[in-house]
This record gives structure tokens, C-alpha cells and sequence, in this order.
């Protein structure tokens, strides 16, 4: 079978695959643990749960404890976290026209990071569970403004030069949160465990803020879809073509820091999920963004569940996942780099 013919399959059976796999995956991963639950008593417990049903007069209460309110709010958090920073991906990357943008290689997780440290730092609360969210977002937006500036020449920009400008600004605001830690004192532990990315201890509150901004960039990359393919083009011809070329990047760019910003104040930096998903999903799918974004999300959400029911469940101690995505994504990243490097010269 040719790529063509691949690539011009109808989506909807990978997405139907893709979404019982997730469906699957989440079953397995709430039995997995210290008490080992069967995928049976899962369902059941969930069953009940969302049904409002009982459970059977000889059900283990335990279980129906761990399942819903420690284990499945940790894996839903996961879950989402991991299909946003997917489609984040494929936006940066659809838009900048540069196969290594992510929020993380960009500097937004970065910028998320350290406005969420810094809020974490003052003890920001008049929001409660949303001040460190927006405190995220702001850093993750600003740090975008400057990594595109730094990239920009006589106002055009120099995707050659954006990931190095993106790292530039990571290496800055690192120091920054190195200051920040510095001066935490009782709080740097939280801190340092926290930009290590982790989904300890994630609540339904935690769920839903994912959920809500997961929902916002999905319905927005799907709605702009079309537009990212006509400006894969170039700007000229998308121009050419109706499409308002500068206005959709900002919508998109600010929607995808929106994105990022959510899950990093919720789970720490967690990085290369952006990078990853889209790229295998794209050798699959094709270039199209309306198959890409839902089947990236998808991907994403199985990807970084997977990496967490590992480092949660299967690993002798608990390994902070963004050092676990770290360690599978730099390899892959050096890979996509170098196939760029090689595909410049020919």
C-alpha cells in the first residue's frame, strides 16, 4: 500500500482505535498498583459511579475508594495533560512551519513554569485553584512574544532560528527559577518536585481544569484546521487564498500557550510529548491537520498515560514523569534534528 492511499483513508477508524485503546488503557492502569484491582471491579466501579447505581452488597469498599477518588482523578489529569500537549504541538508546529516546535523546545513550558513558580512562591491564592493557571499562562505567553522577537528579522520570522532562540530564553528563565528555588526556603521542595513534572496527588478539581482548557484547544485547532493546511503554503499564497495569515497565528499561538500553560500548572514541565505524538501520527495520517489534531490528542493522552502508569505502577520507585518523557524524547528529538540537518544539505 502506498503513503497516498494510507494517508487518504477516512480518519475515523483510527480515531475510533485510538479512542477504545485510551478507553482500555485507562481500565488497565486504575487496577494497576500496590492493590491490584481487576479490570472487571474497575469497570464496575466506575459504572456505579457515573450511573449512580450500587455497588454489589459483597464489593470491597476499598476499592471503590482507590479506583475513583485516588487512582482515576491521577490518570484522567494524565490523560488530558498528554492530548493537549499534543495538539499544542501540532499547532506550533503547523503554524512556525518548523518540525521541532513544541512548548517545550519553544520555551513556553519554560515561561509556564516560572510564572507558576513565582505565584507558587508569593503564595498567590485570591484565585484558589486557578491562580497558579494564571499565573502560568501569563509567563507562558510573554516568553512566546519574546522567543518570536528574538527569531524575527525585518519582521519576518527565522524558523531557522527559533529553536535556538527558544532555548536561549529557556536557559534564561531557568536561572530565573533557580533564583526563584533559592529563595523558597520551605517551599523549595514543592517547587523542585513540581518542575520535575508529576500527577501525585491530582484531585477532580484538577480534572476539570484540564478538561476545560483540553475542550477550548481542541474545538479551536479543529476550527482553524483548514487554515493551518492552506498556510502550510506559505503566507503569500495563503493570503492569496482568503486566509488572514497574521491574525489565525496569534489566535493559535495564544490558544496553544493557553494549553501548555493549564497542564504545566497542573503537572509540572513535562517535556517532547508535543514533539513525539505529532510526528508519529503524521507518518500515519498524513499532513492533514483536521485528521491530525483529534488523532494527535488521542495519541498524546495514551502516550504520557502510558509513561505515568510505568513510573507509578510498574518501576520499583516512583520516577518524576517529566524526566521519564525527557529521557525517551531527547534521543527522538536528536533524531528529528539530525534528519532536518540532512534534509537541508540534499
Amino acid at each position: 500500500m502506498t503513503d497516498c492511499s494510507r494517508h487518504n483513508r477516512p480518519p475515523y477508524l483510527m480515531i475510533t482505535a485510538l479512542g477504545l485503546a485510551l478507553v482500555l488503557a485507562i481500565v488497565v492502569s486504575a487496577g494497576m498498583g500496590y492493590l491490584a484491582i481487576t479490570p472487571l471491579e474497575v469497570a464496575q466501579v466506575i459504572w456505579a459511579k457515573v450511573s449512580g447505581s450500587p455497588l454489589p452488597v459483597d464489593f470491597d469498599p476499598t476499592f471503590g475508594y482507590v479506583v475513583w477518588e485516588v487512582r482515576l482523578p491521577r490518570i484522567l489529569t494524565a490523560a488530558l495533560v498528554g492530548g493537549s500537549l499534543a495538539v499544542a504541538g501540532v499547532l506550533f508546529q503547523a503554524i512556525l512551519l518548523n518540525p521541532l516546535a513544541d512548548p517545550y523546545t519553544l520555551g513556553v513550558s519554560s515561561g509556564a513554569a516560572f510564572g507558576a513558580s513565582l505565584a507558587l512562591l508569593i503564595n498567590i491564592s485570591f484565585l484558589s485553584l486557578y491562580s497558579v493557571p494564571l499565573f502560568a499562562f501569563a509567563g507562558a505567553v510573554a516568553t512566546l512574544f519574546v522567543v518570536l522577537a528574538l527569531a524575527s528579522v525585518d519582521g519576518r520570522l527565522g524558523t531557522g532560528t527559533l529553536i535556538l532562540s527558544g532555548v536561549i530564553v529557556a536557559a534564561i528563565l531557568s536561572a530565573g527559577i533557580g533564583f526563584i528555588k533559592h529563595l523558597a526556603d520551605e517551599q523549595v521542595a514543592v517547587i523542585i518536585f513540581w518542575l520535575m513534572g508529576s500527577f501525585a496527588a491530582r484531585t477532580w478539581s484538577h480534572v476539570m481544569l484540564v478538561c476545560g482548557a483540553a475542550l477550548a484547544g481542541l474545538v479551536i485547532a479543529f476550527f482553524f484546521g483548514r487554515d493551518l493546511n492552506i498556510m502550510a503554503l506559505g503566507q503569500r499564497s495563503s493570503d492569496s487564498l482568503g486566509v488572514d495569515t497574521a491574525r489565525t497565528r496569534k489566535i493559535l499561538l495564544v490558544a496553544g500557550s493557553l494549553v501548555t500553560a493549564t497542564c504545566v500548572s497542573v503537572s509540572g514541565i513535562i517535556g517532547f510529548i508535543g514533539l513525539i505524538t505529532p510526528h508519529l501520527m503524521r507518518f500515519i495520517v498524513g499532513p492533514d491537520n483536521r485528521k491530525l489534531i483529534p488523532v494527535s490528542f488521542l495519541a498524546g493522552a495514551i502516550l504520557l498515560l502510558a509513561a505515568d502508569t510505568l513510573t507509578r505502577a510498574v518501576l520499583p520507585s516512583e520516577v518524576p514523569i517529566g524526566v521519564l518523557t525527557a529521557l525517551i524524547g531527547g534521543p527522538f528529538f536528536c533524531y528529528i534534528f539530525r534528519k532536518k540537518q540532512l534534509h537541508a544539505l540534499s
